[in-house]
């Protein structure tokens, strides 16, 4: 039988070590506490924080050591939490650290108001004073330009509060759909029972065999449709949380205000989904070539992941992926590259799934810890590109907080993603290179493809989808399961013109944790489109890859698409994204050439 094993079993080795941020969990009690009087040390200052650049600078300066310690704090009890999401221990160790993250941004949330009470002359005369407050300039530009929407100390605090109640809608999705919903067993094609889970779901439906795949998807998808309401309370409710938030800080629409945050017009976002609309030709062409390959009559909604190759793909051991990783990103740098294989050796990774694992795959860590990567690793080359993808963002994080002061080391979702993406699109290129076996070589150009669908298009589709139902929300439609299954449904359908869609793919939008997070998953397409861009100028100009370091290195200390232009990039503009999906066509004429 095909199972799941405990945690106790998987080998240390192949665990994270999360005793490097603290021992034992007594020291994290110990931390907690300790950052909780912090806390209050902040509060004092409410309405002394401009008093002079002497003060100001002492607030900041507190106000950095706090976050630095709760998000160390934080990011250990939600590690442990994400081991095994049914552990009520860690549980209440999270709820405890996100309350204490609540505390935290509400007694900071005098700051910028008191911040915005200044002019930019004033700032300046603080600097001349206190030159140590130089390193805040790009933060000070941020926040005046928020001015407009910034309210009194009073409401921020009350914001700041609310910041738990509003994200309550995430957390008790993330609880049904890790903890309590549990996916039926199912007998593969040799009879054997296998346990379907959300980490090896889209797994199991690249099986050869096409009446097992219907089984798993329909098994799937109707326990889905057990919860159906509950999870459209619960989304219905997140969408309604952010369109409130954003007229409460006076903004027209919630996707102004998300898409305001890191300073990114919202023609960015238009002209993604135009671009992406006006090259719908080349999906529907990957869906006619895959019914082909699949010699079925019509391409079902069970078919969309398996691979053009119509086999199973090759086995990537974990250590074997990691070492085709290392050496794919020769490009970047011997320093780039060695800092990534001693992170692997230094348990920067969570490989294998467990019972009651956190599903998917995350790069954390703070300022003050090592990198952490939660993966659910399958032994495939999916697998292999998702351990790329993650160390791409753990080293930018690196590069960042080494270069930049605390302040700066974040930075925006927008950018995130093309470090991940450029590690994936480096790996492409070289086992392109290097690997020999048409079998093993056609499977990666089949798992390029995939990527760009699953990002570019699919990302492109959600990010369509979220706009319609904050459109309706703003517009006081009610959002019904019914309605939002009709949008999706409708999405999907022009999406994959050329397969069949049935009544449950239109309930998938129920399975995307990423919506709880308003108007993020177009940030994914944008990246993959700037990633392929910076690739294709190493590619042509080894000397171009220390313009994306330095890219990475930046931070956030300027804007996401100033950021970019650094690394030669220029989303302003729809040419990124035309050339990404330019890429795709070829490369699916490369897949069609090799299986002719």
């Amino acid at each position: 039988m095909s199972s799941v094993p405990e945690r106790s079993e998987i080998d240390e080795e192949y665990t994270w070590d999360l005793e490097s941020i603290y021992a034992t969990d007594d020291d994290w009690e110990d931390a907690y506490e300790a950052v909780t009087e912090r806390v209050d040390e902040l509060a004092g200052y409410e309405g002394e924080a401009t008093d002079d650049a002497e003060t100001l600078y002492a607030v900041l300066e507190l106000r950095n050591e706090i976050m630095r310690e709760v998000a160390t704090v934080f990011s250990y009890a939600r590690m442990r939490r994400d081991e095994d999401t049914t552990d009520q221990e860690y549980q209440a160790m999270t709820a405890r650290a996100q309350s204490l993250a609540a505390d935290a941004q509400s007694a900071a949330s005098f700051i910028e108001p008191e911040l915005q009470a200044l002019t930019r002359e004033e700032f300046d005369a603080m600097v001349d004073e206190q030159p140590e407050l130089e390193t805040y300039d790009h933060y000070v530009d941020d926040v005046l330009r928020m001015k407009p929407h910034t309210r009194s100390a009073e409401v921020e605090a009350l914001l700041a509060d609310l910041s738990e109640v509003t994200g309550a809608t995430g957390e008790v999705y993330n609880m049904l759909s890790n903890a309590d919903m549990s996916f039926p067993t199912v007998e593969d094609p040799s009879g054997e029972p296998v346990e379907i889970t959300q980490s090896n779901f889209t797994n199991l439906l690249k099986r050869p065999d096409r009446a097992f795949r219907r089984e798993v998807y329909e098994a799937y998808f109707e326990e889905w449709s057990d919860v159906r309401n509950a999870v459209a309370a619960s989304y219905k409710n997140s969408v309604k949380a952010d369109v409130k938030m954003a007229r409460a800080r006076d903004y027209d629409t919630a996707r102004e205000a998300a898409l305001d945050g890191p300073n990114v017009p919202v023609e960015v976002y238009d002209t993604l989904v135009d671009s992406v609309n006006d090259n719908l030709e080349k999906l529907h062409r990957h869906a006619d070539l895959k019914r082909e390959a699949l010699e079925v009559d019509e391409l079902r909604m069970w078919d969309l992941y398996m691979p053009l190759t119509a086999d199973e793909g090759p086995d990537v051991g974990y250590d074997q992926a990691a070492e085709y990783v290392v050496d794919a990103l020769e490009p970047l740098g011997e320093a780039y590259q060695s800092r990534v294989a001693d992170g692997l050796e230094s348990r920067w990774v969570d490989v294998y799934e467990n019972e009651g694992k956190q599903s998917g795959a995350y790069s954390g860590g703070t300022y003050d810890t090592q990198p952490f990567i939660l993966m659910n690793y399958q032994d495939d080359i999916a697998s292999m590109y998702t351990l790329a993808h993650e160390l791409g963002h753990s080293m930018h994080s690196e590069l960042a907080k080494e270069e930049q002061p605390y302040v700066y080391s974040d930075y925006e979702i927008f950018v995130a993603e093309v470090a991940s993406t450029v590690n994936e699109a480096l790996l492409t290129n070289h086992l392109l290179e290097t690997v020999e076996d048409p079998h093993f070589r056609k499977h990666v150009l089949n798992e390029f493809l995939e990527r760009v669908r699953s990002t570019l298009y699919r990302q492109t589709l959600f990010a369509e989808f979220e706009h319609e139902a904050h459109r309706l929300e703003e517009a006081g439609e009610p959002l019904t399961a019914d309605r939002l299954d009709e949008i999706y449904g409708g999405l999907k359908e022009r999406y994959y013109e050329p397969a069949e869609t049935d009544d449950r793919i239109a309930r998938e939008w129920m399975r995307i944790p990423h919506f709880y997070r308003a108007f993020y998953v177009y940030q994914y397409s944008t990246g993959i489109s700037a990633a392929l861009a910076i690739v294709d100028g190493i590619d042509d100009d080894p000397d171009a890859a220390e313009d994306y370091l330095d890219f990475l290195r930046r931070g956030s200390r300027e804007y996401p698409l100033e950021l970019l232009r650094i690394a030669g990039v220029d989303m302003s503009s729809s040419e990124p994204v035309d050339r990404a999906l330019e890429t795709y066509g070829r490369r699916l004429d490369e897949l069609e050439d090799l299986l002719a």
